[in-house]
């Protein structure tokens, strides 16, 4: 990139961490409380975010340093605001945050909204549009999880309403005002593919995501609802990726299995059981779950993002939709049914416990069992239907304000945005190695511009 504008996204990223460390100065104090037993699911969850998100994207054939190093550094950013902008919702009478084990994993399920929007743009973005997004997007995203999860009293024990409907939504609407002017097919270079080498790579990512899912569907829940998220989630994800495997092969048209179905599908099962992953669907619920997931996920990515694309121009680089938007629609939507049905017979007395609402408001209800304290008195009905509030309210939401978030990103002064001849490649942010960079034609342009890059090699 051009000098001056290397030297200002050096300048932006200094300012961004310096008032980060001046936010944890004057708010931040240690929890005195640690929560044994919660560590181990904590890193499962560290290791979802940098390892299983970074190699995930790292599909293209030459945006591997960027995959895993934008994740690395975008991660890490959004770790440390979102311990402030989530503490400042529930900061102690001293007005500071107390920072413990639990806010180190709500940073990082949070941080995951914001590399579930990076997927919908990679590649089409510099890093520092990157970071302005998540920084806006986390500061929207912990005000949407207060209004659903303290004023709604939505249920959503893995995030999937919370974190990745609203992360896939917010990411599509930023992508949509990047290529506003663009509609049909929105492939823009060969290399916005992949080879045999990146595929494997990727499937790296998946794998550690798929075996750590049900630590993150499950790390904020104890005793019997922690117990039901592992398994439902397992279970969700096992037949998840039998379905995926099977409906890649019956959709494809030359029947074989795609690589991209079986990065990316196999885990929509984590994403779609993940509303009512504490809840009592039962065994063969988990698996059913994962089988609508699976199948909606591939047929998502060969008949849905196509229309998409044509239609609107939304350039869903990672597929996005198919993951964690649809998925998490699914997911909302199994949440509001399971709460309809929700009984003192079906959960005993822990159906106090998993919807608080619905305990009276003097916490003397006529039953047999103990409350956990005063409720709103809500019907199993009225549950319901909060739970189709808070998963509309958060697509409205995620939409408005990524549409708002993509406008910023194109003002000027706010980073150099990418050519048409440098997206999706390292060269412009990287040292590579020599045999790579020997194969890229650079053409320098004025000092305040991009370089303008051409491949001239496979």
């Amino acid at each position: 990139m051009g000098r001056e504008k290397s030297k200002q996204d050096v300048i932006m990223l200094s300012v961004v961490q310096i008032s980060l460390a001046a936010l944890f100065i004057i708010f931040c104090r240690y929890n005195s409380h640690y929560e044994i037993g919660k560590y181990t699911m904590f890193q499962d969850v560290h290791v979802m975010i940098f390892v299983g998100f970074g190699f995930l994207m790292t599909f293209l054939r030459r945006y591997g340093y960027s995959a895993v190093g934008f994740n690395f550094l975008l991660g890490s950013i959004i770790v440390e605001w979102s311990c402030v902008c989530l503490g400042f919702y529930n900061m102690s009478d001293d007005y500071k945050i107390l920072i413990s084990i639990e806010s180190l994993y709500q940073a990082d399920i949070a941080s995951a909204a914001v590399l579930i929007s990076m997927g919908a743009v990679l590649g089409q973005t510099s890093y520092m549009q990157l970071i302005i997004m998540g920084i806006i997007e986390i500061a929207v995203y912990s005000g949407n999880a207060y209004l659903g999860l303290q004023v709604y009293k939505a249920v959503d024990a893995g995030g999937s309403i919370f974190v990745h409907t609203f992360g896939a939504y917010f990411g599509l609407a930023v992508s949509f005002v990047l290529n506003k002017k663009k509609t049909g097919s929105v492939q823009e270079s060969n290399l916005e593919e992949s080879t045999y080498t990146s595929d494997l790579f990727a499937m790296i990512g998946t794998i550690f995501l798929w075996l750590y899912w049900p630590s993150f569907n499950a790390v904020d829940l104890s005793g019997d609802d922690q117990h039901r998220a592992v398994i439902n989630t397992y279970l969700a994800l096992a037949s998840s990726c039998v379905t995926s495997f099977l409906m890649s092969q019956i959709l494809t048209d030359d029947h074989k299995f795609d690589m991209v179905h079986i990065q990316n599908s196999t885990l929509a099962g984590g994403v779609a059981v993940g509303t009512c992953a504490n809840l009592m669907i039962q065994p063969y619920g988990a698996l059913l779950v994962g089988i609508a997931a699976g199948a909606l996920s591939v047929y998502g990515y060969v008949k849905i993002t196509p229309i998409i694309e044509e239609y609107t121009g939304i350039h869903d680089t990672c597929g996005v939709h198919n993951l964690h938007g649809m998925p998490g629609v699914l997911a909302g939507l199994f949440g509001a049914l399971m709460a309809g049905i929700a009984s003192e017979s079906l959960y005993n007395e822990s159906l106090y416990e998993i919807y608080p609402a619905l305990s009276s408001p003097t916490s003397q209800a006529d039953t047999e069992f103990t409350q956990t304290g005063p409720g709103l008195g809500r019907t199993a009905g009225e549950q319901a239907g909060f739970q189709i509030l808070a998963l509309v309210t958060t697509m409205a939401i995620a939409v408005v304000t990524g549409l708002i978030t993509g406008g910023i990103l194109t003002l000027k002064g706010i980073s150099s945005p990418l050519t048409k001849n440098n997206k999706f490649d390292d060269l412009i942010y990287w040292t590579l190695p020599n045999d790579i960079e020997k194969n890229t034609k650079i053409t320098k342009l004025p000092e305040n511009q991009a370089y303008d890059m051409t491949t001239v090699t496979k």
